[in-house]
């Protein structure tokens, strides 16, 4: 196994391995189970070959995968309940108003700035990522993230005011005066 993996893997690995299998048994209940994702901890620090020699923190990194492949494990195993048939069913007249202010929506987004059209338009309407925004426009994802934000902040000032929304006591939207 030495000529076959770096000595940065094995030296992390005999590092660490009773700490990550301590924190794993101490997850779950079955110690078989805490040895079968500590094995899938081990198969993917093998993948990483010489890659893991430039890891800063191979600590952190080692249990940052067993953490994920621990709540993957917890997902793929999750039990779902049907639903009860004596659950209320939701009236779309609940919801009727927030879906007539979707009518306020294209003249509301004309009146924003280009460049909020261009966020709000890109990545809440037509489902494009922020990453992906972020690179075509050679910003940083936090920037792009942050520009959003404060561009639905205002196209919320801008519904409310332009198109007259009034809440109810529990804060839901009741009713809107729509503008030609």
């Amino acid at each position: 196994m030495d000529n076959l993996y770096p000595a940065c893997l094995m030296n992390a690995w005999l590092n660490y391995e009773i700490e990550l299998r301590r924190y794993l048994r101490h997850r779950l209940a079955d110690w078989d189970d805490a040895d079968d994702v500590l094995h899938d901890v081990l198969i993917k620090l093998l993948q990483q070959g010489r890659r893991f020699c430039a890891i800063k923190q191979p600590r952190a990194w080692l249990f940052q995968v067993a953490r994920n492949t621990l709540v993957d494990r917890q997902r793929a195993h999750r039990i779902y309940l049907p639903l009860s048939d004596e659950l209320p069913a939701i009236s779309l007249k609940d919801h009727a108003p927030l879906e007539l202010l979707s009518q306020c929506l294209p003249r509301v987004l004309t009146e924003l700035s280009a460049i909020d059209q261009l966020l709000l338009t890109r990545c809440d309407l037509e489902g494009l990522q922020q990453s992906t925004l972020a690179a075509q426009l050679g910003l940083s994802l936090p920037a792009i993230k942050s520009r959003i934000q404060r561009a639905r902040i205002r196209l919320q000032k801008r519904l409310i005011a332009g198109c007259q929304v009034r809440f109810n006591a529990a804060g839901q939207i009741c009713c809107f005066t729509p503008r030609d």
